[in-house]
């Protein structure tokens, strides 16, 4: 089985320069691997890379890409299937959030939302998966969340897909060497809520998580073979619960994390 504490390759991370995916990048970097960074920010690519290969004398390539762009998206597919440079791990975890319902969106919003959540995810998985199931090895992670356990809309629908596709690659692709896995995070202290002019006070302080502390739980359960990781006791008891609670009751907590 090849993970994240095996012997060090390659990662290639989208959505590295702030949040889950700079501590992915940071802690991968830590244990030896090579990086791939996906972003549409040169800036902060660049700053990244250069602090990561500095800190950690490891190999960074900065590959500049909006995921919305098909174009773009292409060449990311493009350096996954490259044979000659293999993808030891694919880190699918640019966001995309919303901070209005459904109905408040332009519908090109939520289909750019869709593009990465969803489509992206699809396309750089179905490349990445190719190249590891021909050399026997690796590993995909995607970037969840504990939303595709709740209905709220359209973001839990693309992270609802995002668990289905992942329980079922992981079972498809074990037995051939690769390792899925859908890391499903509550709510994080990054940037992406501060993005929407989501305030910290739009949930209930104990329901945040530290970014870093989330990863190291994330690639703990990866390198045992987790199909679903959730990170934090309180997480895993809250999910746990939306199983036993009608969706028409569930739905009264939809302004959560909406202020």
């Amino acid at each position: 089985m090849s993970s994240a504490n095996s012997t060090p390759g390659t990662a290639l991370i989208t959505g590295p320069t702030a949040g889950i995916g700079r501590s992915f990048a940071v802690h991968l970097a830590e244990r030896g691997h090579d990086l791939v960074l996906v972003a549409r920010d040169v800036v902060r690519l660049d700053q990244l890379a250069d602090e990561l290969r500095s800190t950690y004398d490891v190999s960074v390539e900065v590959l500049v890409a909006d995921l919305v762009d098909r174009t773009d998206l292409a060449r990311v597919e493009e350096r996954l299937a490259d044979r000659a440079a293999p993808v030891d791990l694919l880190v699918n975890n640019a966001g995309f959030g919303m901070k209005n319902r459904f109905l408040d969106n332009p519908v090109e919003a939520e289909n750019a939302m869709l593009d990465v959540l969803v489509t992206a995810v699809l396309r750089l998985s179905h490349a990445a998966l190719g190249a590891m199931v021909e050399r026997g090895r690796g590993g995909i992670i995607n970037v969840s969340s504990v939303a595709a356990f709740l209905p709220r809309g359209s973001y839990s629908a693309c992270k609802a897909w995002v668990n289905s596709f992942s329980e079922w690659a992981a079972t498809e692709y074990r037995p051939r060497g690769v390792t899925v896995m859908a890391l499903c995070p509550g709510f994080t202290r990054t940037e992406f809520h501060e993005r929407m002019e989501v305030g910290r006070d739009a949930a209930p302080a104990f329901l945040w998580l530290d970014a870093d502390d989330l990863v190291t739980e994330a690639l703990d359960d990866f390198a045992q073979g987790r199909t679903i990781s959730i990170p934090s006791a309180r997480y895993k008891a809250i999910t746990a619960a939306t199983r036993l609670v009608p969706n028409r009751v569930l739905q009264r907590f939809q302004s959560m994390g909406r202020k």
